[in-house]
């Protein structure tokens, strides 16, 4: 439990709430004073969270215990800033005419007043056509302004209309604490505002995702999160967001206890470039990389069976500049649709992470900025060497 709070000091608590405004940058800053502040983006972007307002029967201690006001709290403060959304796909008929079809639903936090919502990039993933339910029933159309496939975050923006918005603010995720009690709101299997309480089990818990990326840092907790909950917030005691719930641990489909979400810390860091540009700006390495594969490694005569081959280097590029050899013209190959060029340098590391598929290159790269320097291990015939090349940007997303 993070703590036992008296009616005191939740009456002090309450008071203390007035109109929270900060700012968000990358994140690396964060002030205890709630105020969160970052590096200024090119237009200085500023959330501007809604007024938390007092509940109005809060709990008593005569009648519940400080953990169960501790929920109560929490809850009737921040449960209507999390909406339901349920999305439409593309999809096609027999006669291969393209016809809308639902697609998948989950939950978001709303960050800002203006109507920003931050939640899972898989909830939105290829949909046409958003829409979210609001906690008093009222929907709206929303629309997806970035995405960030290498952490699972999205941000969708609404027009509210003057609508009022009850919004959820940033905690820091830098310093918790395994034991430390969480409280996760969202709509599993469609029963809206649900609250589910826990713990964090595990921190800086890597997973594979289904593109084959792996996400770093993920907050492993047994707050029960079952299909519904994805995009929607983790809570400390304060009714801070301290992640963003994103995938389970399941064989049977529903909640065994084992849950992950995004840190808030990620999320403050990419959020204000999904808003500007629609994806996140990271280092790249000018090439056209191909993972190894069996089939490819015995043909080749490789010497190593893991890492990424350069089939190609982007004339001018930094790769070129940094000398990192491409294959050979002379030695193309054809797997799939794919032409493969033999002969160039494998990619075996990035910095101080170990490179054994494409996957692992985009999490060496994911927290990198165009202007970086990073140390690249390289396997030129038999041997090893090692480059140090300033990163470029990289175009778009890595899907």
């Amino acid at each position: 439990m993070a703590g036992v709070i008296t009616v005191s000091m939740v009456i002090i608590l309450l008071m203390g709430f007035g109109i929270i405004d900060f700012r968000i940058g990358d994140g690396r800053d964060a002030r205890r004073n709630g105020e969160i502040e970052g590096e200024a983006k090119a237009d200085d972007f500023e959330f501007r969270p809604g007024r938390v307002e007092l509940i109005d029967n809060p709990p008593s201690e005569a009648e519940y215990t400080s953990g169960e006001i501790e929920n109560i709290t929490v809850y009737d403060r921040y449960n209507e800033a999390v909406v339901n959304i349920s999305t439409e796909v593309v999809g096609y008929n027999w006669f291969l005419e393209p016809v809308p079809r639902e697609g998948s639903s989950g939950s978001g936090s709303i960050i800002d007043s203006r109507g920003y919502i931050l939640t899972n990039n898989h909830v939105v993933e290829n949909a046409y056509k958003v829409n979210l339910t609001l906690a008093d029933g009222v929907v709206f159309e929303g629309e997806v302004v970035g995405s960030d496939p290498e952490n699972d975050l999205a941000v969708i923006h609404f027009d509210p209309k003057g609508h009022p918005l009850t919004t959820i603010p940033f905690g820091n995720s830098s310093n918790l604490r395994v034991g430390q009690k969480v409280l996760a709101i969202g709509n599993p299997f469609a029963f809206e505002r649900t609250l589910t309480t826990g713990i964090i089990s595990g921190l800086g818990r890597p997973l594979r995702n289904d593109k084959g990326i792996v996400i770093r840092d993920l907050i492993q907790t047994d707050a029960s999160i079952n299909p519904g909950n994805s995009g929607g917030p983790l809570l400390n005691a304060r009714g801070e967001l301290i992640g963003v719930n994103t995938m389970i641990y399941t064989p049977s489909g529903g909640s065994v206890g084992i849950g992950f979400a995004v840190p808030a810390d990620t999320a403050l860091r990419v959020v204000p470039d999904l808003i500007e540009y629609g994806f996140v700006q990271r280092g790249w390495v000018d090439i056209d990389p191909v993972q190894l594969f069996p089939s490819l490694v015995r043909y080749a005569g490789l010497p190593i069976s893991k890492g990424v081959l350069v089939s190609r280097v982007i004339e001018g590029g930094n790769a070129e500049e940094a000398g990192i050899r491409g294959g050979s013209p002379n030695q193309a190959v054809r797997s799939g649709n794919t032409v493969i060029y033999l002969g160039g340098d494998i990619i075996i590391g990035i910095d101080e992470s170990p490179v054994t598929s494409l996957g692992d290159m985009y999490a060496a790269l994911e927290r990198s900025r165009p202007g970086d320097v990073v140390e690249v291990r390289l396997v030129r015939g038999r041997r090893e060497i090692t480059v140090d090349i300033e990163l470029s940007a990289r175009s778009g997303s890595s899907d």
